[in-house]
């Protein structure tokens, strides 16, 4: 441009260039400031997010420890309040040394701060019976956006790689609070006294990648006494407020990390920084409060399932008052006792049961005792005794049906028969059709029955004489209804990538053993305008799967099929997977 052989007009061309490239320039800065003040924006809707995710459970708690319902969980209650409460003040120490940071921050550039309003910096004053909730700010009224040199020289001083000053009392507190948040929550003694849980939490600082993290926690963990059920949110927490200290940055080693997030970096950048740590402790903050409700929300033990029991005498004369207790039993279906008797294990142990099967070789009193345990959420084993007193008596008759008094229409009940005093049994049934198949015997309702009843007959072959020992009054009803399933996702889960297989099967909690024969599916893309694909058969089209793969994140599919049942029923089924 400047060239002696240079035309005044390709001068002026060159000049032009200039001034554009300057201009290109001016856009590129101010979108980049643009980008860091979006981002403080919605960093600081997380925190509040945050902040009330923390709170609704500590409210929770409170309702809990205020009840009168159950003093033993209101106990519990408030001792975990005590804990939250020393966790929030922590947690504000923190949040309102970074917010500090931030104001000087600001202060040192010359900005405005002791202002307050819409049309301000500072938005409105901070609440005092909120301190958990960081300043909230609008960066677009800060004058100096592009700012650099307050932030570098409050945050680490002169030199990238040794900071100093308050930025580096920030960093130190900041991991102190981390090993503050995870010793309260894995440090403690369990409900029942019966365990202590301790675990020293490590400083790490220097990891390749999560994984590497993983490892390196992991370890410390097995150096301590971690309650099985503490070690996910341990993790959670320990890992999401974890960071390396080091790093090579512009082929420049040992840069610390203030040195590498604040090293000219402009003031609404430096700002969004800070609140995003703010963020991660009111996350950390969150999920330790959640945890601890847990502790008291869900007790000791975890159910999920109910069955009444009542228990009363085996035999009692006529004329004798006849007492019964009648209860209610709720057990874990992920989690089955471990029952023994007479020092031997029980192998058959289901629906929270353990299942007994002795012959009463002789007359007379049996008596049964043994041990029953399970695991409570804390990883300890309860361990009980319990012993059973059996009359044997003779004759009687007894049937058993593992759908307990229903039987199915169109299907195959087994029924299992067994009498004492007789070498014969036999079964008979009023609207019903009993057919023997070896040791067991086959029940179907009539079809236009409401109710059964089958009578236990025995029999002796020596004397040939039959005698009716009693009988049960059954329901009569329709098989329920399956479950349809996506290869091994159900109703609610997420949508297979690439299964295509339809399964519809009985829930597990059905004792039912039946095929379905599917008819027609049918695939419908809620709420996305892609018109609804159906087919024959138990496998989803190529054209289905195809639409699968280029659905959005978040979008739903409903798969509806027509089955036939072992009762020659035609029943429509349905299940919605997430995209």
């Amino acid at each position: 441009m400047a060239g002696g052989k240079e035309t005044p007009r390709q001068k002026m061309v060159g000049m032009m260039y200039l001034v554009l490239t300057a201009l290109l320039a001016l856009n590129v800065s101010k979108a980049i400031l643009d980008a860091f003040i979006s981002i403080e924006e919605n960093i600081q809707r997380s925190n509040e997010s945050e902040y009330f995710r923390g709170d609704a459970k500590r409210m929770e708690l409170q309702g809990v420890a205020s009840s009168g319902e159950n003093a033993e969980k209101a106990v519990r209650a408030k001792n975990m309040l005590m804990m939250i409460d020393q966790i929030d003040s922590a947690a504000a120490l923190r949040i309102n040394e970074i917010d500090a940071l931030k104001l000087e921050i600001l202060k040192a550039s010359g900005e405005e701060i002791t202002k307050i309003g819409s049309d301000q910096i500072l938005l409105e004053k901070k609440n005092p019976r909120t301190p958990l909730i960081p300043w909230k700010m609008n960066l677009n009224k800060v004058n100096g956006q592009d700012k650099y040199d307050e932030s570098m020289r409050i945050m680490f001083g002169d030199n990238i790689k040794t900071p100093q000053g308050k930025g580096l009392v920030m960093w130190e507190n900041y991991h102190q609070f981390k090993t503050f948040l995870c010793n309260k929550v894995a440090n403690y003694e369990s409900i029942d006294g019966d365990n202590s849980y301790h675990f020293k939490t490590p400083d790490i600082r220097e990891f390749k990648d999560q994984k590497g993290l993983n490892a390196k926690f992991q370890s410390e963990v097995l150096k301590g006494n971690v309650n099985p059920s503490d070690r996910e949110v341990l993790f959670k927490i320990y890992s999401s407020m974890s960071k390396n200290e080091r790093y090579t940055v512009n082929d420049v080693t040992g840069v610390h990390w203030l040195g590498k997030t604040f090293d000219h970096s402009p003031v609404v950048a430096s700002i969004a920084s800070l609140s995003s740590l703010q963020k991660e402790i009111l996350a950390a903050r969150a999920d330790a409060v959640s945890h601890l409700f847990e502790r008291v929300g869900g007790g000791e033990y975890s159910f999920n399932k109910i069955i009444a029991l009542a228990y009363g005498p085996e035999l009692v004369a006529k004329g004798e008052t006849i007492n019964v207790e009648v209860l209610m039993a709720a057990y874990d279906t992920d989690i089955q006792p471990s029952v023994t008797m007479n020092g031997a294990t029980v192998p058959d142990v289901a629906f929270g049961k353990g299942k007994i099967s002795i012959p009463a070789s002789r007359g007379g009193d049996l008596n049964l005792n043994g041990t029953i345990s399970i695991t409570n959420k804390h990883g300890v084993k309860k361990l009980l005794p319990w012993s059973k007193n059996v009359k044997v008596i003779q004759p009687m008759g007894t049937i058993s049906i593992p759908a307990y008094n229903i039987l199915y229409k169109g299907y195959n009940n087994v029924l299992q028969a067994s009498v004492s005093g007789y070498d014969q049994s036999e079964l008979r049934g009023e609207n019903v059709v009993i057919t023997q198949n070896g040791n067991s015997w086959i029940a179907k309702p009539m079809s236009a029955s409401r109710d059964c009843s089958i009578s236990i007959y025995g029999k002796s072959s020596l004397t040939n004489r039959t005698v009716n020992l009693g009988s049960v009054k059954y329901r009569v009803s329709r098989l329920p209804k399956p479950d349809l399933q996506l290869g091994g996702s159900k109703d609610g889960d997420k949508l297979p990538p690439s299964t295509k297989k339809i399964i519809v099967k009985f829930p597990i909690e059905v004792p039912l053993d039946a095929p379905f024969e599917i008819l027609e599916w049918s695939v419908e893309f809620v709420n996305t305008g892609v018109l609804p694909i159906k087919g024959t058969g138990d496998e989803l089209s190529p054209a289905a799967l195809s639409l699968f793969r280029q659905l959005p994140a978040g979008k739903i599919v409903e798969i509806r099929a027509k089955v036939l049942n072992v009762a020659r029923e035609i029943v429509v089924v349905k299940s919605s997977f997430i995209k």
